[in-house]
């Protein structure tokens, strides 16, 4: 049973800037060199780019039953305590300069708005997670349900 999920894929927007920026900088080394290594350079680049945001895109969070996984991370929802779906300017503040180094954050730079999720386990080494959300009423609201269901 799955009462949220989202994969944080990368727009196309990004997609479409970075295929631009390959293009350019291919262009420019073959224009100064020539023959088959600015091919080779086309390759390259669009290799490494397209796996960055590949990589980004393969984030997903979810809520199901009594666990919320974010990316790789689980935590179980009975740990967790205040949670609040933050706006722009509130996720910019605990990303920046209001962040604690020792908070679990999954953070896109191409989503602005997050989650914040307090830990209430007295043995947590983790103040917070932060995770970076389209949609953050709702995933706030998913966990919710199922930190009630759990309790």
């Amino acid at each position: 049973m799955h009462s949220y999920r989202e994969r944080l894929t990368v727009p196309v927007g990004w997609w479409l800037l970075a295929s631009a920026c390959v293009a350019l900088l291919g262009t420019e080394v073959w224009a100064g060199l020539g023959g088959l290594i600015p091919a080779g350079t086309y390759v390259v680049l669009a290799a490494v780019v397209g796996a960055v945001l590949v990589n980004w895109s393969a984030a997903v969070i979810e809520v199901t039953g009594d666990t919320l996984r974010a990316g790789r991370a689980t935590l179980p929802l009975d740990q967790v305590g205040e949670v609040v779906a933050l706006d722009e300017a509130q996720a910019t503040r605990l990303r920046g300069p209001r962040a604690d180094p020792a908070a679990h954050l999954l953070l896109r730079p191409y989503l602005k708005r997050a989650v914040y999720i307090e830990l209430a386990g007295p043995d947590s080494d983790v103040p917070y997670w932060l995770l970076a959300t389209r949609k953050p009423t709702e995933l706030a609201a998913a966990i919710q349900r199922s930190h009630q269901v759990v309790r």
